[in-house]
């Protein structure tokens, strides 16, 4: 998979792509939107937008229906992940577009690897 990490944590950004990479991903790692948005601009050829849900500026779910329409024709996939856990982030966010929802404290990064593996593949199927 080529995956576009957005997340302003640098330490978590960092720890996340490596994490990706070890497992034979290309990560694409940026710490803001409208970084995520220039690129995006330049290059739609990834499978899945990584992203945290609170950022400065604009935040996960904002940045998805600002680029919904771009991700819809290049077939991109959207998926949170954030610490923020509470069911109206959840709903906010699958409406905007993702196709899932991860909550950091709740899963090791390794986890989080297999977790969007798998929620990839289920959506391929589709």
């Amino acid at each position: 998979m080529r995956i576009l990490l957005v997340d302003d944590d640098m330490f978590l950004r960092d720890m996340y792509a490596t994490k990706f990479g070890e497992c034979g991903h290309e990560v694409v790692a940026v710490e803001n939107t409208a970084e995520a948005l220039r690129i995006l601009e330049q290059d739609k050829k990834f499978s899945v937008i990584l992203m945290d849900m609170i950022m400065p500026g604009m935040s996960g779910t904002e940045f998805l229906e600002s680029v919904k329409t771009i991700l819809f024709e290049a077939g991109i996939k959207a998926i949170m992940l954030s610490n923020q856990g509470q069911d109206e982030d959840i709903s906010e966010a699958k409406a905007a577009g993702a196709i899932g929802y991860l909550i950091k404290a709740h899963m090791i990064p390794s986890e989080v690897v297999k977790e969007v593996e798998k929620i990839i593949a289920a959506e391929n199927k589709k």
